[in-house]
């Protein structure tokens, strides 16, 4: 296949791109820098594309489209949401756009379970409703953005991804040196959920949609079996063989980093992969003491 990636200088993208050069496909990633042999140019701001190059590359099968401001980058000042906004929503639109003419089989595009905003107990799957709030408004809007390619035929699919564990980047890796550290511990109460879900598994996934013709629509791409921020924050000490004995109460959160305090740290989403599932897919690491084993010492 022929693919273009954006976002492939992060932690997903990056995988991405190794993991589909090594299984044989022609693969480019979406560039700010310029065009070359790797890299077709992409201003992001404007959505101009450098359609030289992209016919050079020839006829594109697949786009998995990446890129977005780290929403965990700083407080949710004004200024830095209408970034992430921007970003994601606009930025897809353009996108979107300029792939009509050329029609890809397939445009994946990642959105997040910040979609279904803070639901508490509540169990998700693909068909519950979306919630409130900037990261629920803006995961809507996200997946909106695409709509002139499902117009002209094309499949999209909309990857709706929970925590991703890396030790190589991504929320674990900034939480390993505490933990590590035997300082670590849960955050707020403990009881709200974590979806999440491996970066090996969060690959298998989208690679799965790629070549599956039956995938359109959103996917929850997360592991089966959430759990709560204490539990998580027990089974990472655990598999570290350290103590976790230091919670962080919500209003040291909420004064270190704002709204997005609430959003990303003490906001609960137990996410289920319905669609998913019904698809086929199986998890490599469907458990969390299993995902920390595979992540933090499996080479």
């Amino acid at each position: 296949m022929r693919v273009l990636v954006s976002g492939a200088s992060g932690l997903v993208g990056g995988a991405l791109m190794a993991r589909l050069t090594s299984q044989g496909h022609r693969v480019r990633m979406l560039s700010r820098k310029g065009s070359d042999a790797a890299s077709v140019a992409w201003n992001v701001q404007t959505g101009e594309l450098d359609l030289k190059a992209l016919d050079e590359f020839g006829k594109i099968d697949a786009v998995v489209h990446l890129a977005g401001e780290n929403i965990a980058a700083g407080r949710w000042t004004l200024e830095q949401k209408k970034r992430i906004r921007e970003s994601r929503v606009e930025a897809t639109q353009r996108l979107a756009s300029k792939l009509v003419p050329r029609k890809p089989r397939v445009f994946i595009s990642a959105s997040a379970v910040g979609y279904y905003g803070n639901r508490f107990n509540e169990i998700l799957t693909e068909r519950s409703p979306g919630g409130h709030g900037f990261l629920g408004d803006t995961c809507e809007a996200w997946e909106h953005a695409a709509k002139p390619l499902v117009l002209a035929g094309v499949r999209v699919v909309h990857l709706r991804f929970g925590m991703i564990l890396s030790k190589e980047g991504g929320a674990l890796a900034k939480m390993l040196p505490v933990f590590r550290k035997g300082l670590g511990g849960r955050l707020g109460s403990g009881k709200q959920w974590m979806s999440w879900i491996t970066l090996t598994d969060a690959l298998r996934a989208i690679e799965f949609c790629l070549h599956n013709e039956q995938a359109s629509g959103a996917y929850n791409v997360v592991a089966p079996n959430p759990v709560t921020n204490a539990e998580f924050t027990r089974q990472l000490a655990s598999a570290l063989k350290r103590p976790a004995f230091f919670p962080v109460p919500e209003f040291a959160l909420r004064l270190a980093f704002g709204e997005m305090a609430d959003a990303l740290l003490l906001g609960s989403q137990r996410v289920l992969p319905e669609r998913l599932r019904d698809l086929g897919f199986e998890f490599d690491h469907p458990h969390l003491a299993g995902a920390f084993r595979g992540v933090l010492y499996r080479k």
